[in-house]
């Protein structure tokens, strides 16, 4: 008995040690990396931005650039009825496109909550849907086996106490400016204080959290304003194991964030901080806008998408991919068939992209193609993004190979030291050759699995 009471100390005090590690910054190197593991392994999730704007359907943004005031918005709220909503579909959709976590919208920029808190009228359960659309969402994304993500937003366009600045809808109006003597930012910064600890604690285990955003200098918000020094800590103290963003104004400390988000953009290299590799997740849209914009136009081809994930995952990334659903609660049918397009391409290739990251510098860029490396299995992998004719040419590969493959079928691909080649083409005596099928295989980027010596 005396053995057990003292094991069970000993465990005590290891994860109060580990909940004092991490909220005062002194996590060592290993214990962050093996608190992200299953994220760096993931490497792909789905966002989710869904909220009173898809009831407009033209914007996320919706509220700001059309300047409109609480009550010329209020209508979405009165109206806002998701009929459809069937979460158990989501987690499918995304589990079938080879998704490994989510990160959704609790609240976002317009205030508009998803799940019934405490500190709130604005939420779902007051609407005319009348419940908790959070609650289950958690549910049957985890029931997939997805981790779980939650976007908060540290703006709030609805919120009395919110001051106006640069970034609110109301900024050019002068007599609302006027009345900011009477919105209190203390006050404020409580209500995302309490209502985090709501979200920290009333759900179980929360994965991933992306606060956003901060905008300090002249007219705007920064870590002063959320006073995100104890909102951060006191995440640590309530879930020691999740991930946090970089959008808090925190890149000076250790403990304020864990991962880099590049937004819309394709980084054309390892993200760095201070010259040091970082984790690094970039969130990406189908089209130009994350919220459900019914007219939309420039939505990506699947080859675009699938594309852009071999890309993030070959610099070492994640790509946090969003949807938008629709104000009636289901996926846009654009979304499902571009999610249903990149799972087949990952049904065969999902092996190029979990647990992989870039590929050590010894392994030249073939060209044309994208690289990444799964040390664990010791494998490259060589993602062809324009099949060249019958040969590709590795420089600097020979003794390195001993068994090359098409992924997607396990057929083997011959390939040979090339020390001159007639006619043209690589006279590098380190150089390998692979033999490709002239006709490229039926999937959208064909991968030449690597077993390395």
């Amino acid at each position: 008995m005396k053995k057990c009471f003292l094991r069970g100390l000993w465990v005590m005090l290891l994860i109060a040690m580990q909940l004092f590690s991490v909220a005062d910054g002194a996590e060592t190197f290993e214990q962050k990396a093996e608190r992200m593991q299953w994220w760096t392994e993931a490497r792909f999730g789905m966002f989710i931005h869904w909220g009173l704007y898809a009831m407009a359907a033209r914007h996320e943004w919706v509220k700001n650039h059309e300047r409109m005031s609480n009550e010329q918005y209020q209508k979405y709220f009165d109206l806002w009825n998701p009929d459809l909503y069937n979460p158990s579909e989501w987690a499918r959709a995304a589990k079938n496109a080879g998704m490994k976590y989510f990160v959704v919208t609790s609240k976002h920029h317009e205030g508009f909550c998803l799940w019934d808190s405490k500190y709130t009228d604005y939420k779902a359960t007051n609407t005319p849907w009348g419940k908790d659309l959070l609650k289950p969402m958690v549910d049957a994304f985890r029931a997939e086996g997805l981790k779980v993500g939650f976007y908060y937003s540290l703006i709030d366009w609805h919120h009395p106490d919110f001051t106006i600045d640069r970034m609110h809808p109301l900024r050019d109006n002068q007599a609302e400016r006027a009345k900011n003597k009477d919105r209190d930012m203390n006050k404020y910064a409580e209500y995302v204080y309490q209502q985090v600890q709501e979200l920290m604690t009333e759900f179980g285990a929360i994965d991933c959290l992306f606060l956003d955003f901060s905008y300090p200098g002249t007219d705007g918000k920064g870590h002063k304003d959320w006073q995100s020094e104890r909102l951060v800590k006191r995440i640590r103290e309530l879930q020691p194991n999740i991930i946090i963003n970089d959008r808090a104004d925190l890149l000076n400390t250790d403990y304020g964030w864990d991962f880099s988000t590049p937004e819309q953009f394709m980084p054309r290299a390892w993200v760095t901080v201070n010259d040091k590799n970082v984790p690094w997740e970039t969130c990406q849209t189908f089209s130009g806008s994350w919220g459900y914009h019914r007219d939309e136009e420039s939505w990506k081809s699947p080859r675009q998408l699938v594309s852009m994930l071999i890309e993030t995952v070959s610099k070492g990334g994640n790509l946090l991919l969003n949807v938008g659903p629709t104000a009636r609660g289901t996926f846009d049918e654009r979304a499902c068939s571009r999610l249903a397009s990149m799972g087949e391409w990952m049904k065969y290739h999902s092996r190029s992209i979990y647990g992989c990251t870039a590929a050590p510098q010894e392994f030249q860029v073939p060209q044309n193609c994208f690289l990444t490396y799964n040390p664990q299995l010791n494998r490259l992998y060589i993602h062809i993004m324009e099949l060249p004719f019958q040969a590709l040419h590795l420089d600097g590969y020979q003794g390195k190979v001993k068994y090359a493959q098409l992924l997607n079928d396990a057929s083997e691909i011959h390939f040979e030291r090339q020390a001159s080649h007639a006619g043209g083409g690589s006279k590098n005596e380190n150089t390998i050759t692979l033999r490709l099928p002239v006709k490229q295989p039926n999937v959208i980027v064909p991968v030449v699995e690597l077993f390395l010596q």
